[in-house]
C-alpha cells in the first residue's frame, strides 16, 4: 500500500502563484529543448528513513546531460554500488547540480521486499512516498529505476519498534562552519565547490558518535534548510568528517503554489512535527545553534510534545559568528524539557552529562 503525504503549504486549491506557473511553463521549455539534445533521465537518491511497517523514500528526477562510466560529472548516486568512495567522489559538485532540469510526473519503480512499488514525482522532480512495508531495523538498500535512465538505489534508515533516543542535527553553524554572513550563507551552500571550503565544529561529530557508542540504535537526523540540491555535497562533507550517517531532511528553493520561495522556518517546523507522528516510539535530542531560530523551534516543539524531546542541545556561536548573523535569539531555556548550552561539541558533551542526558 502507498500513503500519500501530509499537505504540503505549496499544495493548495484553486488558482496557483505566478510562480509556479512561471516555473512550470520554463521547465517545460527546458524539458523539450534538452531532450532534443539527448539528455536523459537521472535519478538523485536521498537517504530516507521510517518503522518496520512504514517507510518514507526520497529522491528526485532530473534530466542531465548522458554520461559515461569514465565521465567524471557521473552523478555518485547513479553508481551500482553504493557504498563506492570513488564514486561517491565523483558526484558533481556545487554550481554544476544547478545544470539540471527536473522531470515532473516521472514513473519509477522501487523494489522493496520482493515487491515492486510503481511512483511518480511532483511537478518539480521530487519523489517523496510513504509505503506500507515490512522490514527489520537497520539499513536497506532498495533499487529504484527510471525508463531511459540508469538505475540506482535508495538509502532507507529503518528504526525498530522499540522507545530509543534519537538525534535532529541542524547543520548550518552547529556541525559546520563557513564564517559568512547568514544572507551569503545559502549561497555558498549551494555553489562552494570543494568539501575542504568548510570547517566542521570541533566536537560535534565526536558528540554524536558518543552518543550512538552508548545507544547504538538511535536514528540520526540532519534537518536543514538548505537546498536538496546539495545534498550529496553535505553528504561527503559529514562522511569525511566522521559525522554518523543518516537522512538529510533538506527543502526546495524552487517556486510553490503559494510563493516565490519556501519558509525555511516553517519547513523545520513541519519536518519536527511530522517526525514525531512517523516515529512516535523516539524520544529526541535536539541540536542546534543560537545564531537563528533553533531554539525557538525546538522550544516549540517541546512545548507541544515534551513526552517525545529527550532533551534540546544548543551550540553557542562566538562573538565573531554572532556578528555575521542577522537574526541571533536570545531565549530562555524550555522550561519542560532540560536545554544545555555550550560554544562546541566538547562543551556540551560535559552540559550533557551535567544534565543527567546522554552521552553517558
Amino acid at each position: 500500500m502507498i500513503t500519500s503525504d501530509p499537505p504540503r503549504p505549496d499544495r493548495v486549491t484553486g488558482r496557483r502563484h505566478i510562480a509556479a506557473r512561471v516555473d512550470d511553463v520554463v521547465n517545460a521549455l527546458r524539458n523539450r529543448l534538452f531532450r532534443r539534445r539527448g539528455w536523459r533521465p537521472r535519478i538523485v537518491p536521498y537517504t530516507g528513513y521510517g518503522s518496520t511497517h512504514e517507510v518514507r523514500l526520497l529522491a528526485r528526477v532530473l534530466l542531465a546531460p548522458p554520461v559515461t562510466d569514465r565521465d567524471p560529472r557521473m552523478d555518485a548516486a547513479a553508481d551500482p554500488d553504493p557504498d563506492s568512495t570513488a564514486a561517491r567522489q565523483r558526484a558533481t559538485r556545487g554550481w554544476r547540480r544547478f545544470l539540471t532540469t527536473p522531470i515532473p510526473a516521472a514513473r519509477v519503480e522501487v523494489d522493496v521486499d520482493g515487491s515492486t512499488y510503481h511512483l511518480v514525482t511532483d511537478r518539480r522532480g521530487y519523489l517523496d512516498a510513504r509505503i506500507a512495508v515490512t522490514l527489520p531495523a537497520g539499513w536497506h538498500d532498495l533499487p529504484i529505476r527510471v525508463d531511459r535512465g540508469r538505475p540506482s538505489r535508495l538509502r532507507v534508515r529503518v528504526v525498530g519498534d522499540e522507545p530509543t533516543l534519537g538525534i535532529v542535527s541542524d547543520i548550518d553553524d552547529t556541525v559546520m562552519i563557513t564564517h559568512l554572513p547568514r544572507p551569503l550563507l545559502a549561497a555558498w551552500n549551494t555553489f562552494v565547490l570543494r568539501e575542504s571550503a568548510r570547517v566542521a565544529v570541533r566536537g560535534m561529530a565526536e558528540l554524536y558518535r558518543q552518543i550512538l557508542a552508548a545507544h547504538p540504535q538511535a536514528p540520526v537526523i540532519y534537518l536543514s534548510t538548505g537546498a536538496w540540491n546539495v545534498a550529496p555535497t553535505l553528504t561527503r562533507f559529514l562522511a569525511r568528517h566522521g559525522f554518523p550517517e543518516g537522512p538529510l531532511l533538506l527543502t526546495d528553493w524552487g517556486p510553490t503554489n503559494t510563493g516565490w520561495v519556501r519558509s525555511g522556518r516553517q519547513h523545520k517546523h513541519d519536518t519536527l512535527r511530522r517526525l514525531g507522528r512517523e516515529l512516535p516510539q523516539v524520544r529526541w535530542l535536539l541540536v542546534g545553534d543560537d545564531g537563528q531560530h533553533d531554539p525557538q523551534i525546538y522550544d516549540d516543539y517541546a512545548a507541544e510534545h515534551p513526552q517525545q524531546v529527550l532533551g534540546i542541545a544548543i551550540r553557542r556561536l562566538t562573538a565573531t559568528q554572532q556578528a555575521l548573523t542577522t537574526t541571533a535569539t536570545h531565549r530562555a531555556p524550555a522550561p519542560h524539557v532540560p536545554t544545555v548550552r555550550g560554544k562546541d561539541g566538547f562543551a556540551l558533551v560535559a552540559a550533557l552529562r551535567a544534565a543527567g542526558l546522554p552521552p553517558r
